[in-house]
Parts: structure tokens; sequence; C-alpha cells
């Protein structure tokens, strides 16, 4: 049993869990994750995890699944594993990373100080809001990027003429190595931001006339940056617009605003199972079991995480 490799889920993700499972051929560990009558969370490991290097895969959608897992890991380093990695595809609170106005919490690093508190020993994750948070731990981070699977996607759909736009400036260094990797140019909206959901929108600097556009950013939560990022697009007549993103998160107003937005297409990935009444809109979804597949590999072998990017 020493440093065996095991694969537990809380209900987070369960659909990703498993498809990491089947790519390493480690079948996903038996456990209950359930509630108890007044809503806590009942958690019991049903196979012996004594010296086991445990990987606990539970994107942090909602305090719920937070709470699963934590729990998960305190129930595990009571039952001895000698290792415990948090395999995060999407880190919830991640935006709330710094002061950035009186009186107001760095819920991120609270998060980080709970992880640990709970016997987390390690952190897989992809692309984090904030880059930042990986020093919120004192414990390792490996940070994962989707870049390989947005490529994979935009190599296949057959781009004509393409330019890679920023819908922001906070997402010029992530569009810019796509535009690199496509041989594209890059282009940048400037957004003026007036409230937590609602944008405005500036100019366009860069040429997009008669060109497919491609729209990379980490997340879609109320989908107002994005859909404003592809009407200015297609004002400065764009041929085909293109959203690809990694965390679709999908709250508020955004099935309303990609409903109305007539999307050509719009690729996101599997870190947040996608919600049913959004299968109707032309969405693929793009798997990152693969490579988290690889990484909990290299992780549990004593390889290198970061070799897989280049």
């Amino acid at each position: 049993m020493s440093n065996q490799l095991r694969i537990f889920s809380g209900n987070g993700n369960r659909p990703l869990a498993q498809a990491i499972a089947d790519g390493t051929g480690v079948a996903l560990g038996e456990m209950t994750c359930a509630r108890f009558p007044d809503g806590e969370v009942k958690v019991q490991i049903h196979e012996d995890v004594r010296g086991a290097d445990v990987f606990v895969v539970q994107s942090t959608t909602s305090n719920d699944f937070l709470m699963e897992l934590l729990v998960i890991a305190d129930a595990l380093r009571r039952a001895s594993a000698s290792r415990i990695t948090a395999v995060v595809p999407y880190f919830g609170y991640a935006r709330q990373d710094r002061k950035d106005q009186g009186r107001v919490p760095i819920t991120a690093k609270l998060v980080a100080n709970l992880m640990v508190t709970s016997g987390i020993q390690r952190l897989l994750t992809v692309d984090l809001h904030a880059q930042q948070i990986q020093g919120f731990f004192d414990v390792p981070v490996d940070h994962l990027t989707a870049r390989p699977v947005h490529l994979e996607y935009l190599k296949s759909i057959g781009l004509e003429d393409p330019v890679v736009v920023s819908p922001d400036t906070g997402s010029i260094k992530l569009n810019d190595k796509i535009a690199r990797a496509l041989g594209a140019p890059l282009a940048i909206i400037d957004k003026r931001r007036v409230g937590d959901s609602a944008t405005e929108v500036a100019n366009v600097i860069g040429e997009i006339r008669g060109r497919d556009v491609v729209l990379c950013d980490d997340m879609i939560t109320t989908a107002g940056s994005i859909t404003n990022a592809i009407k200015v697009a297609r004002e400065h007549g764009a041929k085909r617009v293109f959203p690809v993103v990694t965390h679709a998160v999908f709250c508020g107003e955004a099935f309303d605003r990609l409903s109305a937005a007539k999307l050509d297409a719009l690729a996101i990935t599997d870190t947040i199972p996608l919600k049913r009444r959004y299968a109707e809109l032309p969405i693929t979804v793009m798997s990152v079991s693969g490579l988290l597949g690889k990484a909990i590999a290299n992780i549990h072998t004593n390889q290198s995480v970061s070799s897989l990017f280049t």
C-alpha cells in the first residue's frame, strides 16, 4: 500500500474526476460524501489509505463544495494517508485576492489557510484568476494552464486570417501567448469597468476588420465582459468571433446575455460541469482531464510538472 496512487472525488466535478481516473488507469476511490439531515457534510472513506499518495478532485464552485474538500482532507489525514494533494480545477474565491478598498477581506488567502489546516499538502489547479494566489499557500502549488487545450481547439476549426483580441488589458499576457502560438497578430479592447458586473468599452487597439477574431479569457461569470467584447469585435468588422475560456462559471445574467449575443461559437473546458440549460447554445466543451492526469502521474512519480508545457 505504501505510496500507492489513489484518486478520490467530492461532488464538485465528478465527471471530470472519473475522466482523470480512467485516463490514469486508477479506479476512483470508494467514499461516502453526502449530507446529514441538517445539511452538514458527511464523509467516510471506505478503503485503506494508510501510506497512500492521495489526490482529491474537487472544483470549489460553491461553499458546499469547498467544505466537502476540507472534510475529505481531514478524513484522509486521520486515516494516515502519506500525502494529500487537492486537485482543484476551478479555485473559488480567486477574485478576492487583495484589498482593493477599505475593510474588505482577502478571502483567497483565507481559503488557502483553511486548505492547509485541513491536511492538504499540495495544490494542483488550473488557470488561477490571480497568479499571486500561489504565494498564499505555504505548501507546493502546481499551477497548470489550459493553453494546450485551447490551442488544440483553435488549430482544429480552420481559422481564416485570425487576429487574437484581448477582451481587456488584464488578459493581454494570456492572449499574447495564444497569438504567438497561432502566428497571429494581437489586438486589445480597452475596457472601462463601471461596477461589479457592468462594463463600459472605450476603444480597440489593432486591426480586426474582415478577420476571424479569437477572444481568450480565464473565465466567464455573468458574461458581461465577453458579450461586450463580441459586440465590439463585430462593430469593428470581425468576420467571425471565437471566444475561448477555461472556466464556465455561468451565473446571473450569463444565459440571457450569451443567447442574445447570437454566438458563432464558444469553447470552454470541463473544469466546471456545464449547466444543462446551456446545451442549446453553440458551446464546445474541451476536457482538461488529460492535462490533469499527466500532472497527477508526474507529481506521484516526482517528475517535473512544468515540462508538460515546454
